[in-house]
C-alpha cells in the first residue's frame, strides 16, 4: 500500500537543485524515509535521473554502522561519484553519525552533489549548526498522515475514519495493522523501544520512570494551560517523596520537543499583540502516541482530542499556531477570554475555535464570545464535530464541520 504525501513531495520538488541541505525533520516512524528513499526517489528517476546517481545511505540500519564515522561516510560518497553529472544524495537519520555537519559542508563544497537528509532530533537544527550551515540549510517539516492522507487508503466511511484516527492516529505503519489489537500492539511498542528509549539514551536520562509519567501527565491533560512549576506540583501530588523540579521537568520537556514528539503553543495577547511567557499548552504529534502512554483509557475524550488534531492540521498546512487571549471588562472586573488558536501564515491570520458540538443558544453564544472581543477583520472560524453545513453567521464568523475543514484542502479559505 503507497500513501501518497504530495505536499512534502511538491515541497521537495520545488526546492531541487537549489544548492541549499534539503533537510527533512519529524518524529520517528511519520513516514520520513518513504518520502525521501521511495516517492521522491522515484520522482528523480521518472525525471530522467540515472539509478547510479542517486547515493543511498540509511544511517540507522546496522548495514551502515561504519559509515556512521565521518571520513568513512564522507569518503563512501566521493567514492561513488564517478563523473561530473549531478548526484542526489539520500542520507537518512543524519544525527547517527558524529561530526555530520562537518561531512555536509564539505560536500556543500561539491559543485555537483544535491544533498537531502533527516533527522529525528530537532537539536541538529540548533542555530550553530544553522551557523554552520553558513544558510545553506532547508527545512522540511513532516507529520504523521493528515485525516486526508489516512481517509485516502482507508475502507470505511468519515465518521469511522475520523474515529480511527483518533484513537490509533496517523503513524503510517499502524494503517497496515488488521485489528484493533495489533494496532495497539504495534504503538505500546513504538512508545517504548523507540520514543522513550531514544530519547533516554540521547539525553542521558538517568530516570525513565519520571519521564514516562511526564509524558502520562500532559497526555491526560492535553490542550489545558501548564507551566514546569505546576507540572512539579502535579508530581508532588501524586507522591511526596517525588524530587521532580521544574528544572529537571523543563528540561525533559525540552527533549521530548526536540524528539518531535510535543509541541508547544505560546498564549499571544491578541490585543496587546505581545506574548505571555507563562503558562502554555501542549500537543502531541500523533494522536496515536498521545493514547498509547494512557493505555487508551482516555481516547473517549474526544472534544480534547479534537483540539489536539485540529493543531496538528494546522501545523502541517504550514501555520504558526499561538493560543489567543482577549481581556475584557465585566462591570469592575477584568477577564481573561481564550481563543483556541491564532494561526498565522505571512500575511494570513486566522482565529479558530474548536466546539465538540454547539447544539444550544447558550453554547454558540459561548463559543462566538471571544471571537467577537478582536478588534481586527481576519477570519473567524469555529469547527465543530458535527458533520454540518458549512456556513457564515451574520457576525461573520464562519463555522464548518471537522470533517470538512479535515477533507478540503482549502477549507480555510472560505
Amino acid at each position: 500500500m503507497e500513501i501518497k504525501r504530495d505536499v512534502y513531495l511538491e515541497q521537495l520538488k520545488i526546492r531541487k537543485d537549489n544548492g541549499m541541505i534539503k533537510i527533512i525533520t519529524g518524529i520517528r516512524r511519520c513516514g520520513k524515509s518513504f518520502l525521501l528513499f521511495v516517492l521522491f526517489k522515484k520522482y528523480l528517476l521518472e525525471s530522467g535521473v540515472d539509478n547510479d546517481h542517486i547515493i543511498e545511505i540509511a544511517l540507522d540500519g546496522i548495514e551502515n554502522e561504519e559509515l556512521r564515522d565521518p571520513k568513512k561516510c564522507y569518503q563512501h560518497i566521493k567514492d561513488a561519484m564517478k563523473d561530473d553529472k549531478k548526484y542526489y544524495l539520500l542520507l537518512d537519520e543524519v544525527q547517527f553519525m558524529s561530526r555530520f555537519e562537518e561531512v555536509l559542508n564539505s560536500l556543500l563544497r561539491i559543485s555537483n552533489i544535491d544533498i537531502y537528509v533527516t533527522g529525528s532530533n530537532s537539536k541538529f537544527l540548533s542555530s550553530d549548526i544553522i551557523t554552520e550551515f553558513r544558510g545553506r540549510g532547508d527545512e522540511i517539516r513532516v507529520y504523521p498522515l493528515s485525516f486526508d492522507e489516512f481517509y485516502s487508503v482507508f475502507d470505511g466511511s468519515e465518521e469511522k475514519a475520523l474515529n480511527e484516527y483518533y484513537t490509533y492516529g496517523g503513524l503510517p505503519l499502524t494503517l497496515l495493522a488488521k485489528t484493533d489489537n495489533a494496532k495497539i500492539n504495534y504503538l505500546k511498542n513504538q512508545r517504548e523501544n523507540v520514543y522513550i528509549n531514544d530519547i533516554v539514551e540521547r539525553n542521558k536520562i538517568q530516570n525513565k520512570e519520571e519521564l514516562e509519567m511526564l509524558v502520562q501527565i500532559i497526555a491526560s491533560d492535553i490542550g489545558s494551560l501548564t507551566n514546569p512549576l505546576k507540572l512539579s506540583n502535579v508530581f508532588k501530588e501524586r507522591d511526596k517523596k517525588s524530587t521532580m523540579t521544574d528544572k529537571t521537568i523543563y528540561k525533559y520537556l525540552e527533549c521530548l520537543q526536540d524528539a518531535f514528539m510535543i509541541e508547544k503553543a505560546k498564549r499571544f495577547d491578541v490585543r496587546g499583540k505581545k506574548f505571555i511567557e507563562t503558562p502554555q499548552k501542549y500537543y502531541f504529534s500523533d494522536m496515536g502516541i498521545r493514547n498509547s502512554f494512557l493505555d487508551f483509557r482516555q481516547s473517549e475524550e474526544i472534544s480534547h482530542i479534537m483540539e489536539n488534531v485540529i493543531y496538528l492540521e494546522l501545523r502541517k498546512r504550514g501555520y504558526n499556531v499561538d493560543v489567543g487571549t482577549v481581556e475584557i471588562r465585566e462591570g469592575n472586573s477584568k477577564k481573561q477570554l481564550e481563543i483556541d488558536f491564532v494561526a498565522n501564515k505571512g500575511n494570513d491570520k486566522i482565529y479558530i475555535q474548536s466546539a465538540l458540538e454547539m447544539k444550544t443558544p447558550e453554547k454558540v453564544a459561548q463559543e462566538q464570545k471571544s471571537l467577537l472581543n478582536v478588534n481586527d477583520f481576519f477570519k473567524k472560524i469555529i469547527i465543530v464535530g458535527d458533520n454540518i453545513k458549512k456556513s457564515r453567521y451574520d457576525n461573520g464568523i464562519i463555522i464548518m464541520s471537522i470533517y470538512d475543514f479535515l477533507l478540503e484542502k482549502d477549507s480555510l479559505k472560505y
